[in-house]
């Protein structure tokens, strides 16, 4: 274990875990966490966690949470992946950026659709 720069095993642990650079990103429903950690050997690698609000049995609350871990070695690599699926995305779909105003004029359109039906008709 390198301890150059530490004056002991406790602060070499603590640097372990501590986060170096955090971006939480709210979208909607979900929270997006980027975290910048370091290992032993002050390494840099990237967790992304995933966290949705849910309801349990009980009506308590909790948090879902998916993490995955990145490491250095493959930022290139999983960064021209994911370019490549969004780019892929808008060239079928479009720009997504306001995607929300779409479903709410979808849904808008959906329900113009139906008649309105009022009790007093169904007594005819």
């Amino acid at each position: 274990m390198i301890t150059e720069g530490f004056d002991n095993l406790e602060e070499v642990e603590r640097v372990d875990k501590e986060d170096i650079y955090s971006k939480i990103v709210r979208a909607g429903k979900r929270t997006y966490f980027f975290d910048v950690k370091a290992t032993r050997r002050n390494d840099f690698y990237l967790t992304i966690t995933e966290s949705k609000k849910r309801i349990g049995r009980e009506g308590k609350f909790f948090f879902e949470k998916h993490k995955i871990f990145l490491y250095k070695e493959d930022f290139e690599k999983f960064a021209d992946g994911l370019n490549d699926v969004v780019e892929y995305i808008r060239s079928q779909q479009g720009d997504f950026t306001d995607t929300h105003e779409l479903v709410e004029e979808e849904v808008g359109a959906i329900h113009n659709e139906y008649t309105s039906i009022e009790f007093d008709d169904l007594e005819k």
